[in-house]
């Protein structure tokens, strides 16, 4: 049984498309919008769909949010959860894909990639973010040997195994890298699967120059700590 886990922070105009495909395509799955402390209409927009959400009472980072949806995940007994961000990024359509290459490979996370040849066209982010991203990748392969190209993708499918460790022990801030390297800990496997993104269909971002700086740095002492503790 698969959880899809959907983020959201101010995500009112774009939530109710990415909810609308998702339960067109996934009937049978269950879909939980983690509403982090949104200004706007976004429990609303959720609630009116018919989905399952929990509000946190202040806006606590995608790292809580998804933590929060792990658990969830655990405390439900789900087998896999997958991640979809409210800002129509992630093609429901392409869940499938992330399905697929999970059973193909048994791999404990499953990562959905700009950067993994498809042969399709989607969207790219800008030059400089794929700077930081292929840093981020050769930083990682040294650190723990694990060769992952699109590092920062939230779009990614995970089993039993990972979600037990994610609900316990969830990197905040900008977890995507260090969620790599903590199952790496674990002995657990990571594969790609080639994916068509979109452009966000609302919000903003919330990495501009300055937090960019700071996502660097921070992102990359987190990756080190978390490697040499697997060392202790």
């Amino acid at each position: 049984m698969m959880l899809v886990i959907v983020p959201a922070f101010n995500e009112e105009k774009a939530l109710p498309g990415t909810l609308a495909e998702l339960l067109r395509l996934y009937p049978r799955a269950q879909v939980l919008v983690v509403n982090d402390g949104s200004a706007d209409g976004t429990s609303a927009v959720a609630r009116r769909a018919g989905v399952r959400v929990v509000d946190l009472p202040v806006n606590m980072g995608i790292g809580v949010a998804m933590q929060t949806g792990y658990r969830f995940a655990r405390e439900h007994g789900f087998s896999r959860a997958v991640q979809c961000d409210g800002d129509g990024q992630h093609p429901p359509a392409q869940i499938a894909v992330l399905e697929e290459t999970m059973d193909r490979t048994g791999s404990a996370m499953v990562i959905g990639s700009r950067f993994v040849e498809s042969g399709k066209e989607g969207f790219k982010s800008l030059f400089m973010r794929r700077q930081v991203i292929r840093f981020f990748s050769r930083w990682i392969l040294l650190l723990c040997g694990v060769r992952v190209y699109d590092v920062t993708s939230g779009f990614r499918l995970v089993n039993e195994k990972a979600i037990a460790i994610f609900a316990r022990d969830y990197p905040f801030d900008y977890p995507e890298p260090e969620a790599i390297v903590l199952l790496s800990r674990h002995g657990l496997a990571v594969a790609e699967a080639p994916v068509a993104m979109r452009e966000r269909q609302g919000g903003v971002s919330s990495i501009g120059f300055f937090s960019g700086i700071y996502y660097v740095v921070k992102v990359s002492i987190g990756l080190l700590v978390t490697r040499l503790r697997s060392m202790r």
